[in-house]
């Protein structure tokens, strides 16, 4: 057979994960964001360009500093100074040598703790509504999802909820607090029955609190990793990019006890091995900055939150409550208990210039179909523009 009889006779398939997967909500808006010139409240993603002494040490470390591979684990400097950052903010004891490590990303962090825990046929426990990536990651890593379906208002986890959805073939839960899209900082009494249960049923928590620094009215992060029990069944994961509002810097910050990391580490090496060390060293300074910037980020972005909801109320939207991340949102079923999330995004950018994000999108399955989703960490101008389109959605609910 010749080379050109056998490519028209190929009928190669694709891993169905992958190719099955539907083009994303965030592309497809703000794609037609663009499209229509319409301001964008659907991704999120800061206004402001980051801390300014941060990027300053980034652009020295790489024009000064080292360009070639730096250690696998990531900087020493860095691992130090997380560790640092974790004992002083949340009171978790960290050894920097064998229990930290740098990541491109909290993203391929999240899918190195899957790949290296989950083998096939292992189930995970999974909430709805849940970050894109954590579905697909889960299956191609073999994993069977075993979902729990959270509900506005305010998306409590209950004990029937987790009764139902462990068993003695759970290898671990993907938990995420706070939480996107929800806005939502879970309760310490909720993380407990999750402990409990992950305790019960000896599972590993894969815990995604990249927006551990994003979050208001006086709150103060609880990672799942101080909790009785959990120390050494818990992988914690942040996001410099998070921390700093620098949403393009994929800096992953990884915790875990030894025998986790070790496992872990493999998983890095064959990812992306390293992350690069102008991004590292410009971390591990920001970390050490003093609280009031931190403080000062909080309550800047807690002022934005407000402003967009207060005009939001005023306007007759329904606001749900948001506790942290850069979300909030509203829940239409207050309105008509017809509307849908999906076709109010779609005429609100196309008719009023305003980007949204349905949170039906991060269902699975039996998914809630009204509640919206908008972003916050926007300039006032942004958020003062938006909020004078909406007036003219909300006129053509009625």
């Amino acid at each position: 057979m010749t080379l050109a009889a056998a490519s028209r006779q190929s009928a190669r398939t694709f891993n169905p994960v992958f190719a099955d997967l539907p083009t994303t909500v965030f592309e497809v808006m703000s794609a037609l964001a663009r499209e229509h010139q319409a301001i964008n409240l659907g991704q999120g993603f800061p206004d402001d360009p980051g801390p300014a002494d941060v990027r300053a040490k980034a652009a020295e470390a790489v024009v000064d500093g080292w360009n070639q591979y730096p250690p696998m684990m990531g900087l020493p400097e860095l691992r130090r100074a997380a560790a640092a950052h974790y004992r002083h903010w949340q009171g978790v004891e960290l050894d920097p040598d064998s229990e930290v490590m740098v990541t491109s990303g909290a993203t391929e962090a999240l899918a190195g703790a899957l790949f290296s825990l989950i083998e096939p046929g292992d189930e995970v426990v999974l909430f709805q509504p849940l970050y894109d990536a954590y579905l697909p990651l889960v299956l191609r890593a073999g994993g069977v999802p075993r979902l729990i379906r959270l509900e506005p208002p305010h998306w409590r986890i209950t004990p029937a909820a987790l009764e139902a959805a462990f068993s003695p073939r759970t290898k671990l839960v993907l938990f995420n607090n706070p939480q996107n899209p929800t806005g939502i900082v879970h309760s310490r009494e909720e993380m407990q029955l999750l402990a409990d249960a992950c305790i019960a049923f000896d599972a590993f928590a894969v815990c995604d609190e990249v927006w551990e620094h994003v979050i208001f009215d006086g709150r103060r992060h609880v990672p799942m990793m101080s909790l009785p029990g959990m120390r050494e069944r818990t992988v914690k994961i942040g996001s410099a990019g998070k921390i700093f509002g620098m949403t393009g810097w994929k800096v992953g910050l990884v915790c875990a006890a030894p025998p986790l990391m070790k496992v872990l580490s493999k998983a890095h090496q064959f990812l992306t091995f390293t992350t690069p060390p102008n991004l590292q060293a410009a971390v591990a300074y920001g970390l050490g900055k003093e609280d009031a910037y931190f403080e000062g980020m909080r309550t800047e972005l807690q002022r934005a939150r407000d402003r967009l909801a207060d005009g939001l109320k005023a306007l007759g939207f329904p606001v749900l409550p948001s506790a942290g991340t850069y979300f909030l949102s509203v829940d239409l079923a207050a309105i008509d208990s017809k509307l849908d999330d999906e076709a109010f995004c779609l005429d609100l950018v196309k008719r009023y210039g305003v980007a949204a994000i349905p949170v039906s999108a991060f269902y699975a399955q039996d998914a809630v179909r009204s509640v919206v989703r908008f972003c916050f960490a926007k300039r006032d101008a942004t958020l003062d523009g938006a909020l004078e389109r909406l007036a003219g959605a909300f006129k053509g609910l009625g």
